[in-house]
């Protein structure tokens, strides 16, 4: 038998249950509860101190630090992979 609107609600308020956003019940209860948790105040702090998220110039993918980088007709270009540098193409100007 299906647990009620109001078990649910409660499991999840006790830690039993982890919300589901994708549930009418999660997300009356993720827009209910107003808390940030630690891990949300500190990427929000992150952008808050000006950190840009630096891409991927072939493929957009977000790069972390091993990364590779170019200098293409006297730009500097960072790739994720050997192969996005291979294959890139220069924006037109």
């Amino acid at each position: 038998m299906p647990k009620t609107k109001e078990e649910l609600e409660v499991e999840i308020e006790e830690g039993d249950r982890e919300e589901d956003v994708y549930t009418p019940e999660g997300r009356e209860t993720a827009e209910d509860d107003d808390t940030i948790t630690n891990e949300e105040e500190g990427f929000m702090e992150g952008y808050e101190e000006g950190d840009i998220a630096v891409k991927c110039a072939n493929c957009n993918k977000i790069l972390d630090d091993d990364f590779i980088e170019r200098e293409i007709d006297g730009i500097e270009y960072r790739f994720c992979s050997e192969t996005c540098a291979e294959t890139f193409k220069k924006p037109e100007s």
